[in-house]
């Protein structure tokens, strides 16, 4: 296993725990007091794309080598000459062509187009008690900056105060509130993303949803994540409140009816239990069957009146990706998500996490073959957004190039979350009366936020542009997490104009998969990119001749 730098000397950026490729720790904690690169940028935003201390320094690269396979071994095409893809007016001189002039907002869709500011979503948001802590940041983070955010499997089911009467949903507290959170500031860029496991579909969370919201809402049909291969799980510590998921009909482990398991719980021995989602498709044994039940699945959806449906799937094997991909197309649906193994979690078994499924760049891979065979057979392929361990503006250029020209989108599960976590400990302290409400870890602020400012228009470099976004007198209802993710925004959407702008592509739509180079053989035979040296050498080789 690679072991990846703990610290940036370059940007001053330190990870206090393992890291992985991402970049994030593997074990991110909402208390954290910094300063990973996605920390940090949540706070002063585009200014991390540059070294620190300018004026009194030089740097240097650190990658030059690259060893094994993965995203990280792929690298990025400059070009010396040419632009294409300028905005309508703007001409091919210099004066043009600058980066600030590159397009980065996306669309997706089938018969409706979804637009984007950039081309990120967030990963599923669900029952775990972290999405539900800091959905105020994360959503109203999500509507201002104009992405997609979703909201992940069984926050029905878990919600004490979700009322069920005659096997149907009668009132979703929980659920309504997630939406409604968006939607105050949705302004028409991004979307508010339902998904739906086998607990909720029994559970009638797809006819309460088309009843309240209609159209407002695109509503994801999920086959799995690249975090674990088995359903979704939260932990919950109050013997009470397992008995009650237990009634909702969720496999609690260990069972808290179970006499020895209370008396365990009496004892203190036992302090938690594990609530699980069950397996799909347990009763199909075939292709025939899984295709047949998912296309009368979703024509009951649209008989609901749905009309967008996306599906996500996960780190499975080469028969489900394009079992997903072909089905997807024939089904219309307006997006599907690819997400590999090496994806973020809530909560997952941890050897699980490491041990199973398809890495995210062998995944990602075999998708854009699978789509080119469809194309090649007149249908049309579904809009896709890839997954698993994407942080930074480099992830999102190569996602996008690697997938190229069918994907829309860069999906992140656990990086966006950060600017929530840093922004709620931060307005705790300034508002100490508000910090448990704000889950807030923080009595103070810590020196690695001090070094940056003492007061929140001096901390967030993002105050600014939120407040000329919602007007002053809105500031006060604006969470800070949910400026934080301005920051964070802004510097990926900044990076990622600048790689698109050394590659001379200033539309999202230019990006293609000769924009990257593989940067060893390995990983040139298993994502068809030419390796770097042999990348261009034809034409090399025809100017030298010529």
């Amino acid at each position: 296993m690679i072991q990846w730098p703990k610290s940036n000397d370059a940007l001053g950026t330190v990870n206090r725990g393992n890291p992985c490729e991402s970049g994030l720790c593997t074990l991110c904690l909402s208390s954290c007091k910094g300063k990973c690169e996605t920390w940090m940028s949540s706070l002063v935003g585009r200014k991390l794309l540059y070294p620190r201390e300018f004026g009194n320094i030089t740097s240097g690269s650190a990658n030059v080598t690259s060893l094994g396979l993965g995203y990280h071994a792929l690298r990025i095409q400059g070009y010396a000459y040419g632009s294409r893809g300028l905005a309508e007016g703007l001409t091919k001189d210099p004066d043009d062509c600058i980066f600030p002039n590159v397009n980065i907002e996306t669309e997706f869709g089938n018969e409706i187009t979804t637009k984007c500011r950039l081309p990120i979503m967030t990963g599923a948001l669900g029952s775990t008690f972290i999405a539900a802590k800091y959905w105020d940041s994360f959503a109203v983070g999500a509507a201002l900056c104009g992405f997609p955010i979703v909201i992940g499997e069984n926050v029905v089911g878990v919600d004490r105060k979700s009322d069920y009467s005659d096997g149907r949903i009668r009132s979703a507290p929980e659920l309504e509130r997630r939406i409604d959170t968006f939607l105050r500031y949705y302004d028409g860029y991004g979307a508010v993303i339902v998904q739906m496991n086998v607990e909720d579909t029994r559970n009638g969370v797809a006819e309460y949803i088309a009843e309240k919201y209609g159209d407002k809402v695109i509503l994801e049909l999920k086959w799995g994540q690249g975090a674990k291969d088995i359903g979704g799980e939260i932990q919950v510590k109050d013997i009470e409140y397992a008995k009650f998921l237990k009634d909702r009909g969720y496999v609690v482990d260990p069972n808290p009816y179970d006499p020895v398991v209370e008396a365990s719980y009496n004892d203190g021995s036992l302090r938690s239990f594990a609530r699980h989602s069950r397996l799909g498709a347990t009763d199909i044994d075939s292709v025939e069957g899984v295709s047949k039940g998912f296309m009368d699945k979703v024509e009951y959806l649209r008989k609901l009146g749905f009309k967008r449906i996306s599906l996500k799937t996960g780190a499975y094997g080469m028969e489900a990706l394009a079992l997903s991909i072909k089905l997807a197309s024939e089904a219309k649906l307006d997006l599907l998500t690819i997400d590999g193994a090496g994806g973020g979690t809530g909560m997952s078994p941890w050897n699980m996490m490491d041990h199973w499924g398809i890495p995210s760049l062998s995944l990602h891979a075999k998708a854009y073959e699978y789509c080119k065979i469809l194309e090649a057979q007149g249908m049309k392929v579904p809009d896709i957004s890839f997954a698993g361990g994407f942080a930074r503006e480099d992830h999102l250029f190569k996602a996008i190039a690697l997938g190229a020209p069918f994907t829309k989108l860069v999906c992140m599960g656990r990086a966006p979350m950060i600017p929530g976590y840093l922004g709620s400990n931060i307005e705790g302290v300034f508002y100490p009366e508000k910090k448990k409400q704000l889950n807030g870890h923080w009595d103070e602020l810590p020196k690695n936020v001090k070094d940056i400012g003492t007061k929140p228009e001096e901390i967030f470099a993002g105050w600014e542009a939120v407040k000329d976004k919602v007007g002053a007198n809105e500031m006060k209802n604006i969470p800070f997490g949910a400026i934080a993710m301005q920051g964070y925004a802004d510097k990926l959407g900044c990076g990622l104009q600048q790689f698109m702008a050394g590659a001379r592509k200033f539309n999202i739509s230019e990006i293609d998969r000769d924009d990257l180079m593989a940067a060893n053989k390995e990983t040139a035979d298993e994502t068809g990119i030419k390796f770097m040296s042999e990348a261009q050498d034809d034409a090399a080789k025809t100017i030298l001749k010529g």
